[in-house]
């Protein structure tokens, strides 16, 4: 059994040692952060928070430049969160500013929309401590599902992720879906350096391609609860598919260049 993990029943209290009860099966020992980008979220926060385990080790909240009090209320719900001013643009950025924030050893990423039940978390933290590297979530994985996707966005979703399975020898089910977690140690390997929404297939891509362990994990996404969706079928297709042809003419082996971030003294991180 992995040092990381162990059956929480008739063991010691998790005051008598560094494990955390995680659910009623077991504890684990390694922190696990949980990355929010968010801009102008105050309405749906109370719905994303309220989902979140309390075992939780940090809650890394990145704000955009949001006008109404996204943080206020962020601060509200969960006293202890660590608040990032994003200085870049998009939601690439974002999370790699909310990345190098994290003081956890777990790192896994929400939207701030709604559409993400945080009781799903258990289901990638115990893939990652039973030997996984990178446990991606997936919409149409058995047991998966999705109330938000369009049929002409499923149908993008579907090719594309078949190019990135025929290209790269990949077996995903989904591949534009932006709730996964994995260990803080494969940031290296993969080295983001992508700005735009597209960071999360390219991170599918990477870890791939760096020989990382993935287990997919099913997931059930919800409809944003208020405001409007920026994506675009359209757009957001061409951009995708523009990582794509990228990371496939990239030199084999070759480790590109992370996106660089400001330390933290100059990150606008302010608690």
């Amino acid at each position: 059994m992995s040092s990381f993990l162990r059956p929480a029943a008739d063991q010691e209290p998790a005051t008598a040692g560094p494990y955390r009860p995680v659910s009623s099966h077991f504890a684990i020992a390694p922190p696990v952060s949980v990355v929010i980008p968010a801009m102008n979220e105050a309405e749906n926060l109370p719905y994303v928070f309220k989902t979140l385990p309390e075992w939780i080790h940090e809650v890394v909240l990145v704000d955009g430049n949001s006008t109404d009090d996204t943080i206020g209320v962020a601060r509200a719900l969960w006293p202890g969160v660590k608040v990032v001013q994003q200085l870049g643009k998009g939601k690439g950025d974002a999370l790699i500013t909310g990345f190098a924030a994290c003081s956890g050893e777990i790192i896994v990423m929400v939207d701030a929309d709604g559409s993400a039940d945080g009781n799903e978390i258990v289901s990638y933290v115990s893939a990652l401590v039973g030997g996984a590297d990178f446990a991606k979530g997936s919409r149409f994985a058995n047991g998966g599902g999705t109330d938000d996707m369009t049929p002409i966005r499923k149908l993008g979703n579907r090719v594309l992720c078949s190019l990135v399975n025929h290209k790269f020898g990949a077996r995903y089910t989904d591949l534009c879906y932006g709730y996964n977690a994995f260990w803080k140690r494969c940031l290296d390997e993969i080295a983001l350096d992508c700005a735009g929404f597209e960071v999360e297939t390219l991170m599918n891509i990477r870890v791939v391609k760096a020989g990382l362990r993935v287990q997919e994990i099913p997931s059930h996404e919800f409809v944003r609860i208020h405001g409007a969706s920026n994506l675009r079928a359209v757009r957001d297709g061409l951009r995708v598919l523009k990582v794509i042809l990228r990371e496939h003419g990239a030199r084999r082996g070759r480790r590109p260049q992370r996106l660089a971030i400001a330390p933290a003294a100059n990150r606008g991180e302010v608690s």
